[in-house]
């Protein structure tokens, strides 16, 4: 039997949905468990690894060629349904992250490395029945990688990465001190684009806003001084540029609040990276220097103090 009919055969002892015993789903598995056409089950791995490598494997192996624009297909006709089997996990990482990974789990690993013994099947009927509380174990290891934030007094929690840790300084670092009773009226996450979005609020506002991607990160609103800041959190990308001003103020037409426009870096050599780059008449905050601000020309601020 080929490899790939036996990954099939795997993955349908599982009960897993049609789709879910494609050729690429069959692929990705033994990808995931470093079988080639010669292997035995019994030398199964379940190495750190990430879609890319997955389908180079795929060619490199198998001779099946997949676009690299077909990750996303991957994540979603097989990734996504073998982590919710708990077939494999990932390692907690922002998915937009370089270092973001998958993996077999080591209790799924232990049933391929058995595959086609004689107790090959009470191993998988004893997996079937241990599913649910497989699920949630891991998934409580997810969770255990995300960080807990405040936003308008609930609790909601970013997963982990630098983007979000920045993004977590804005709302309990910078908010309090230059944004003092405002409230978060959105603010997106690496995984969930739209963690917390007050739609009622910004349409009060005049926004005509639809597309989450291109939303500043962070936006609150400060009644008292009807101020609204739009904060971009930079660790890479993003910043408040030239043409980041024009996006945001088109699409923000009929929004008649004052604008404030704010760029955030963790630290002071980021912020160098971009300084040439920023927009004029914008402020930027650095994260480990939270007492200040830095404003980009103008004489609003010029004088003695």
């Amino acid at each position: 039997m080929l490899k790939r009919e036996e990954a099939k055969s795997i993955i349908s002892s599982l009960n897993m949905p049609v789709a879910q015993q494609s050729d690429l789903c069959c692929y990705t598995l033994l990808a995931m468990s470093s079988m080639s056409e010669q292997s035995k089950w019994a030398n199964a791995r379940n190495d750190w690894i990430r879609i890319h490598d997955i389908m180079q494997f795929i060619y490199t192996i198998y001779g099946v060629r997949y676009a690299e624009n077909s990750r996303e297909t991957f994540r979603k006709q097989a990734i996504h349904h073998f982590r919710n089997a708990a077939i494999i996990e990932d390692n907690g990482k922002a998915t937009n992250s370089p270092n973001y990974r998958y993996k077999i789990t080591d209790e799924f690993l232990l049933i391929l490395k058995n595959y086609g013994n004689d107790y090959w099947h009470a191993m998988i009927s004893d997996f079937i029945k241990n599913h649910s509380s497989l699920i949630e174990i891991y998934a409580s290891k997810k969770k255990m990688t995300r960080m807990p934030v405040r936003i308008n007094g609930n609790e909601f929690s970013f997963s982990s990465g630098k983007h979000n840790q920045l993004q977590k300084l804005i709302l309990e670092e910078f908010a309090p001190r230059f944004a003092p009773f405002s409230e978060c009226l959105y603010v997106g996450d690496t995984a969930e684009k739209d963690l917390f979005k007050n739609i009622e609020k910004l349409k009060q506002l005049g926004f005509m806003i639809t597309l989450h991607d291109k939303m500043p990160d962070v936006i609150l609103y400060r009644q008292d001084k009807n101020w609204i800041y739009f904060i971009e959190a930079v660790t890479s990308v993003g910043a408040m540029e030239s043409k980041r001003i024009v996006e945001i103020d088109d699409m923000t037409k009929e929004v008649i609040a004052g604008k404030i426009y704010v760029t955030a870096f963790l630290d002071f050599k980021t912020f160098k990276s971009f300084s040439e780059s920023l927009a004029w008449e914008t402020e930027v905050w650095i994260a480990n220097m939270p007492e200040h601000m830095i404003h980009l020309n103008g004489d609003k601020f010029l004088g003695p103090r």
